[in-house]
């Protein structure tokens, strides 16, 4: 057939169509977050801030500081709960409050049977707390000075059970610049943010646990985090528990509030994905199928361009710019969003093929049973995750403290 009647590939049309549909997507809920309100009002009812932290000796005196600098809060109390660090993180958060009486350090037991970390020292921090906010911060965030009050700010106003702002990312490195991005373009492309906060159904679910914060009479009518023990994906599992019990979860860009640092070398990056990415999707055929699908849509039309154009079949290299150039602009719709940067979008199939790669690896780890953070093991189960949202499996990046 000559190159002037060829026709591009069907499942290349249908990946360009289906990357056109997303980003569009992208768009709607852009324009529909709503976001924690900047200047917060004076919150005057008591606000607890929990921090699980396990080795966190480089992060956790910036996390402590930035809290205890929080204005517009009447009542606040700050409680890190170190959980068996080897590395002096009790005493550095300890000196970082400078003596200050809303500071306390609780030394954590270890995890018993059927616990994983992060959840067990969230529960213990949760049982302290007299707040009528809790609001758990990972050791590697740091909240603006207005940052917790516009959180309790939005959870009120909102009328929510449980409100995440997802911080700002911040990257170190070329493989998390490819991969770090992805967490809030998944959930922005593939969540519908509105019915989410709406509906019951736990596949609509989305959160992250690096700033989430839980009306108090809602999170212990759930259960706390003893209804999400085992759950590697804990902070989704709190937005499905808090679903059940008939309130309403909200997600939603919190960048102007907090930002967050996951990851200091790539080798961080590729322990902390590989150990639950696997569970992103629900099973690991699940996250296998998910990954196939994020390959289609956004690594299929690029490759296909680019040897369309080779070949001379431009009716194929137009249907892979026109996928190609589908995805950049969800990435740059959500890079403007969130404060993202925009450079890293043209990047986008790379970025794909990355994280499929380390679905590949966390998938292979799962089986073997050999992933772990911190120097435990990782071997809880999940609930059904949100086959529509990569939110998972970010959230697959920072479960134990």
């Amino acid at each position: 057939m000559s190159s002037t009647a060829e026709q591009a590939p069907a499942a290349l049309r249908a990946a360009a169509l289906g990357a056109a549909v997303a980003t569009a997507h992208t768009a709607v809920n852009v324009a529909r977050l709503q976001r924690p309100p900047v200047p917060p009002p004076t919150i005057l009812e008591p606000v607890s801030v929990l921090v699980p932290a396990r080795d966190e000796a480089p992060r956790i005196g910036a996390c402590v500081r930035a809290l205890l600098g929080s204005s517009d809060l009447a009542d606040l109390e700050v409680i890190v709960g170190d959980d068996g660090s080897s590395d002096g993180t009790a005493e550095l958060a300890r000196a970082a409050g400078e003596g200050d009486p809303r500071l306390r350090v609780e030394s954590l037991d270890p995890p018993p049977p059927g616990w994983l970390g992060k959840p067990h020292a969230c529960a213990r921090l949760g049982e302290q707390a007299r707040g009528a906010v809790l609001v758990f911060v990972d050791a590697d965030t740091v909240v603006e000075p207005h940052g917790v009050a516009a959180t309790v700010a939005l959870l009120r106003a909102a009328d929510v059970g449980l409100c995440s702002p997802y911080p700002r990312q911040r990257y170190a490195g070329a493989l998390a610049r490819l991969v770090q991005p992805l967490l809030q373009w998944s959930w922005l492309t593939f969540l519908p943010v509105d019915a989410a906060q709406r509906s019951p159904r736990p596949s609509l679910t989305a959160a992250n646990g690096q700033l989430l914060a839980l009306d108090a009479t809602v999170y212990r009518h759930l259960g706390g985090h003893e209804a999400v023990a085992d759950d590697v994906l804990e902070d989704i599992g709190l937005a499905k528990a808090v679903k059940r019990v008939g309130a309403r979860p909200l997600v939603t860009d919190g960048s102007a509030v907090a930002s967050c640092s996951m990851y200091g070398t790539p080798g961080d990056l590729v322990a902390g994905y590989a150990k639950n990415l696997a569970a992103g999707f629900g099973s690991s055929a699940g996250t296998l199928v998910g990954m196939g699908g994020l390959a289609w849509l956004y690594v299929l039309p690029a490759v296909a361009g680019v040897v369309g154009a080779a070949r001379g079949r431009w009716r194929t290299a137009a249907w892979g710019a026109l996928g190609y150039s589908a995805g950049v602009a969800g990435r740059l719709l959500t890079a403007g969003a969130t404060r993202g940067p925009q450079r890293d979008a043209w990047a986008h199939p790379a970025s794909v093929a990355a994280l499929c790669a380390l679905a590949v690896v966390s998938v292979r780890r799962r089986a073997r049973g050999t992933a772990t953070w911190k120097g435990r093991a990782v071997t809880g189960g999940t609930g059904p995750q949100p086959a529509a949202s990569l939110g998972g499996a970010r959230q697959a990046t920072r479960e134990e403290p």
